[in-house]
């Protein structure tokens, strides 16, 4: 083969390129490479080889990164299968599975053309900075750019060296710049003589008053692994003299040896052997075993299954069991888990399960601890890799499983930066390509998913029935707060009478208390009453929220901030109300009326530090808080057996907003809010405040009644053609200009309206162009189109989209 096609990674390039492999360079599918692109040498991942080149004129590959396939051939296919679905640069969907510290950039370096031209030899009509940068050049053998430009300057030193260049005294080289990430190592001693040399050296030290010496010696006798010198200094009175004596003698030596940088290292578990399953578990257990023994399903294809299974019903054991018989034939698994927090917890129950077998991974991981994990999955050190949608990405060999807990979050979507994918698709293409299970878990099921299963895709297992220490439990009783009656009765406060004589009576019995909101902050905007001013983020079209904490205004776009202003910046009038609610406010809230309380608050501004998820959730499970506040995060699968009452403080936050998806989003989240409550010894009770009590979706959360919302919210999808019965693509466009990037949105609706004729597709719309719902985000203005239909990857491959747009293919979210 004499030609390779190259996924180059560079923001411009949306296709592979073909580059000529030189005489003598091994090039195989799957290697990383630098290839010429522009005036750059770059990354690039070979994707095919061939003997012809696709086009005329060809560059050649300048070298090798590694000397063998960087990802395999099941890694190659599924990216191609991302890039081609998701309408993603192939670069963009291969680097989702290179291991961490892999992007590296070529550096400019230089080195003299003769190794004995100094400053004194030099031509006498060189300037100052030429003798300066020669100088520095001669005291290596290569000297980069990058370090000329740190003494001289950026400008001065490209301008100086091109002189050099160009008067043949210095040579251009391009070179990789060093690893980010390199393994870790840590210097070990070990005993190098034998038994009878360390006996006569111990008599020999005695008789010298080494005795230091000796007691080392006495200390390795019977080691058979080196130890650090660092752990040897905490068990051993020892000294860099002692060490370096007993070396100098040969007895000992000190060698550095890799270490694993490991992310579980402060965490102890205990091992827990399997329970047993109750009649329920035990029927579900069943179906999933037998089609994991037989691992087809009647069309051929590797099964999926959809757990359906009320919160606390024992879904993690199901999944534990099916893990423990994947490995038992030779196979490993992966957990994918909807939130960073989230990990702990899940870490305990599999590692109880599956002692020294399981890594974690995800970006709350140091740089060096996520090169060792992925290297520890590599090298098949583990049976089970748990973490976010990143995780689905490991290097694990012999994947037979894959678990999806909670597959109904929106986080499993990536929506921030290309390829834009979705974990729960991604892990079916990824089973089929490699023949493994997947299961799909979850109390409130994604209605696409549940459809799947209706219609016979996914195979659908049932439980019912909650498990608590208690035996079978019913679920919570809930109770539902029409706002509007409070405040006829002239109650203005945050909590309803109700919410208020629970969480008193609560209080009283000693048991622990969850409520949820999910917005942040203090008060969502401040208003002037004099005339009307709303403090905005000068760079996102959105009103600034009011923190009481960091008494800052603060957007939760872009984190713009900015401190309260006494004063109305318009009128200059001291006539600023705080209007809305946030977590700090409810925090504020409990204090006031029950200042015995302890309290904790769960969001984003307060877990801003490593590990304090874990912290967090340590300090409420040890019971040193009465009171946990929190957005989503807190109802996102926590078991907290001690927790028995549930209050939801508003319940409208996320049902009016302009999304179709907005009603399931929040009967999802008020059943799994109601589901923390009751999961111990004691019965729980859940109360939503709500203005629209009669609202089918609160009355739907109140009964925990699934199937009741999915037959409506299944009607509503159907009659205006929403997901799952249409595909919908979002094409953004972003500028810093508010009537350029208007009139490209109409400029590419025109062109897609005519590829629409020319095709002659019918079942075809757009909606739009209309601006997103916050126009402007960090200066940048968005307008959007919506294609729906099924052949909208069909004209969206006819057309050649500039920089500024985004490719949404399924978004979670249409605003």
């Amino acid at each position: 083969m004499n030609y390779a096609g190259v996924a180059v990674h560079s923001p411009v390039s949306r296709s592979s390129f073909c580059y000529a492999i030189p005489p003598g360079l091994n090039i195989n599918v799957g290697q990383a490479v630098w290839v010429p692109f522009g005036p750059r040498i770059v990354q690039g991942i070979v994707l095919q080889l061939s003997d012809e080149p696709a086009v005329e004129e060809t560059k050649e590959i300048a070298g090798v990164i590694t000397d063998f396939p960087q990802l395999s051939p099941i890694q190659m296919e599924l990216a191609q299968w991302i890039s081609e679905y998701y309408f993603a640069p192939p670069f963009d969907a291969l680097s989702l599975m290179l291991p961490p510290g892999f992007e590296r950039r070529a550096i400019t370096c230089f080195q003299l053309t003769a190794p004995d031209l100094v400053e004194g030899q030099a031509d006498s009509s060189l300037t100052s900075e030429q003798r300066q940068v020669l100088r520095i050049i001669s005291e290596k053998t290569k000297t980069s750019l990058p370090e000329l430009e740190k003494v001289i300057g950026t400008r001065e030193a490209r301008q100086v060296t091109d002189q050099l260049l160009d008067r043949r005294l210095i040579t251009e080289t391009l070179e990789p710049e060093p690893p980010r990430i390199k393994p870790k190592t840590l210097p070990h001693i070990r005993l190098t003589a034998d038994r009878q040399e360390i006996e006569i050296a111990k008599a020999r030290l005695g008789k010298s008053g080494a005795h230091r010496q000796a007691e080392l010696l006495e200390f390795l006798i019977g080691r058979t692994q080196p130890i650090s010198i660092g752990e040897l200094r905490k068990q051993l009175r020892c000294s860099p003299a002692t060490i370096k004596a007993l070396e100098s003698h040969h007895l000992v030596s000190v060698e550095r040896l890799r270490v694993r940088r490991d992310p579980l290292a402060h965490l102890s578990f205990a091992p827990s052997p399997p329970p047993v399953l109750t009649s329920s578990q035990q029927a579900a257990w069943e179906l999933i075993h037998d089609v994991i023994v037989g691992k087809a399903t009647p069309s051929g294809r590797p099964p999926t299954f959809l757990l359906f299974g009320v919160t606390g019903s024992g879904k993690t054991e199901i999944y534990l069991r099916a893990l423990a018989k994947i490995v038992a034939a030779g196979k490993r698994g992966i957990c994918l888990i909807p939130e960073i927090a989230l990990t702990q917890q899940t870490v305990e129950r599999f590692a109880g399960r599956f002692p020294g077998r399981v890594a974690v991974l995800h970006s709350g991981l140091s740089p060096g601890e996520q090169f060792d994990e992925w290297q520890w999955i590599m090298e098949g050190n583990c049976d089970v890799v748990i973490g976010p949608r990143s995780a689905l990405f490991s290097p694990l060999p012999d994947l037979g499983l894959i678990i999806i807990d909670e597959e109904h979050e929106w986080t499993y979507k990536q929506e921030d930066k290309s390829p834009r994918y979705h974990a729960r698709d991604v892990a079916i293409r990824l089973a089929q390509l490699c023949g493994a299970v997947v299961i799909l878990g979850s109390a409130t099921p994604d209605i696409g998913s549940f459809q799947e299963a209706q219609q016979g895709e996914y195979q659908l297992v049932e439980l019912k029935e909650r498990i608590t220490p208690r035996g079978y439990s019913p679920l919570p009783e809930v109770t539902v707060v029409d706002l509007r009656e409070e405040l006829k009765a002239g109650n203005t406060s945050l909590f309803s009478r109700s919410l208020l004589a629970a969480i008193k009576d609560t209080l009283a019995q000693d048991e622990q208390i969850i409520l949820f909101l999910n917005r942040r902050g203090t008060a969502t905007f401040v208003r002037c009453r004099s005339c009307d001013f709303v403090f905005r983020c000068p760079r996102c079209s959105i009103a600034l929220t009011y923190h009481s904490a960091e008494k800052r205004l603060i957007c939760h776009r872009c984190r713009y901030s900015t401190p309260v202003s006494p004063s109305c910046p318009r009128c200059f009038q001291r006539h600023l109300r705080l209007l809305g609610i946030g977590t700090q406010r409810v925090e504020e809230e409990v204090k006031h009326f029950f200042p015995q309380a302890r309290v904790l608050r769960w969001d984003r501004d307060v877990v801003t530090r490593r590990y304090a998820h874990e912290e967090l959730l340590k300090n409420f499970r040890d019971r040193k808080a009465d009171v946990l506040i929190g957005t989503q995060m807190i109802a996102k699968g926590l078991d907290l057996p001690q927790v028995t009452l549930a209050g939801v403080i508003n319940a409208d936050t996320g049902l009016n907003f302009p999304d179709f998806r907005s009603g399931e989003r929040t009967f999802q989240l008020l059943c799994q809010v109601a589901g923390r409550a009751g999961r111990g010894v004691k019965a729980g009770k859940v109360i939503i405040q709500t203005y629209s009590p009669d609202n089918y979706i609160i009355e739907a959360a109140a009964k925990h009644d699934y199937l009741g919302f999915y037959h409506k919210e299944i009607d509503y999808r159907r009659r205006y053609n929403y997901p799952p019965f249409s595909r919908l693509v979002r094409l953004v466009h972003s500028h810093t200009n508010e009537e350029l990037c208007r009139r490209e949105a109409e400029r590419v609706h025109r062109l897609i309206l005519d590829e629409k004729a020319r095709e002659d597709i019918i079942d075809f719309n757009i909606i739009g162009p209309v601006p997103t719902f916050a126009l402007r985000a960090r200066n940048r203005y968005r307008w959007q189109l919506f294609l729906r239909g099924p052949d909208s990857a069909r004209i969206l491959s006819q057309l050649a989209l500039p920089r500024g747009w985004t490719i949404d293919v399924d978004p979670v979210g249409i605003v």
